[in-house]
């Protein structure tokens, strides 16, 4: 185990150094310069040229990014262009924010999605079944906007008794900050957990269609043991792997729900970084972006080698 855990740990390192360069290098084919940027409009082509041998902005790329890569080993994301104040300084709050928006969410996702899946895997063809399966086809099929804007319609427009936008922290009392949490969370979870207990359900009625399930059944064992002891195991290990997918669904997500929300989390200053050019912004929020990417990849694949024996004995036996 030992053996598969560093061997993910590597792959996860290789991802965020590729993705660290492609990030640096499409930044800065990015139109516009960070000279001109931080000294204005009436810069002269002096200064400009002055402050671009300061910055070290002809060095070739590649010294450029391997300084750039090594402060951001050391934390050094840099200063805002716009902001002027340190990245780290304005990114770890955003950060914050956007993990207790997407914690909460995910955790939502798990536990809705899952028990949907296997609730209707189980009682296959039965009416619960059905029409649980005709909301969840409705909701694959509608954009998260769209939810935004009914939410918002209606529950902050028609109801008004949720905010329709802003943030509230738990010092504002823990109702408010709950009040703003419910209609972003509502957005992102909608779509995932209608994804998520669809292919919960598809594994469930593989698994209980199986060999070894006819076997338990015919060993007398009731239904209740042959759910719990022997199907779930196998078949929520598709539902594992497609949640770590929709981690990265869900970044998306965020990127969005913050926006129409006005939540000041990593997904609206990654959209106030792009519309201001803030490049040391940018990058640096694309960078937690993938980090946590990763992470949530790494952690599916440990969680499914460890219900799996097969795939860590067999990743270690090809290493």
């Amino acid at each position: 185990m030992l053996e598969y855990v560093i061997k993910r740990l590597l792959h996860v390192i290789a991802i965020v150094a590729v993705m660290s360069l492609l990030i640096f290098l499409i930044t800065q084919i990015m139109p516009g310069n960070i000279a001109h940027l931080i000294l204005g409009d009436f810069a002269s082509p002096e200064d400009i040229a002055t402050l671009e041998s300061q910055m070290g902005l002809n060095d070739p790329w590649y010294v450029q990014y391997l300084r750039w890569a090594s402060a951001m080993l050391h934390g050094d994301m840099g200063n805002s262009l716009s902001m002027n104040q340190p990245v780290a300084q304005v990114i770890w709050g955003a950060v914050g924010r956007s993990a207790l928006l997407a914690g909460i969410s995910i955790v939502l996702v798990a536990i809705i999605g899952i028990g949907l899946g296997v609730y209707t895997g189980i009682r296959r063809g039965s009416r619960s079944d059905q029409a649980i399966s005709m909301v969840t086809y409705v909701n694959i099929a509608i954009p998260e906007f769209f939810w935004a804007i009914v939410v918002i319609m209606l529950f902050a427009g028609y109801l008004r008794i949720l905010p329709a936008t802003g943030y509230a922290s738990l010092d504002d009392g823990f109702w408010n900050w709950l009040r703003h949490l419910i209609l972003p969370v509502f957005t992102l979870v909608t779509g995932l957990i209608a994804h998520v207990s669809r292919l919960t359900r598809s594994s469930v009625i593989d698994v209980m269609n199986s060999q070894y399930i006819r076997v338990a059944r015919a060993r007398g064992f009731s239904e209740r043991r042959v759910v719990r002891h022997h199907a779930l195991r196998n078949a929520l290990l598709p539902a594992i792997t497609v949640l770590a997918i929709d981690v990265g669904v869900l970044m998306g997500g965020v990127v969005v729900a913050e926006s129409i929300f006005s939540y000041p989390g990593l997904g609206r200053t990654l959209m106030y970084a792009i519309q201001h050019m803030d490049l040391p912004l940018l990058q640096a929020s694309m960078m937690v972006v993938t980090f946590v990417y990763a992470l949530a990849n790494l952690a599916a694949d440990l969680l499914y080698a460890f219900l799996n024996p097969k795939i860590r004995y067999g990743g270690a036996s090809h290493a």
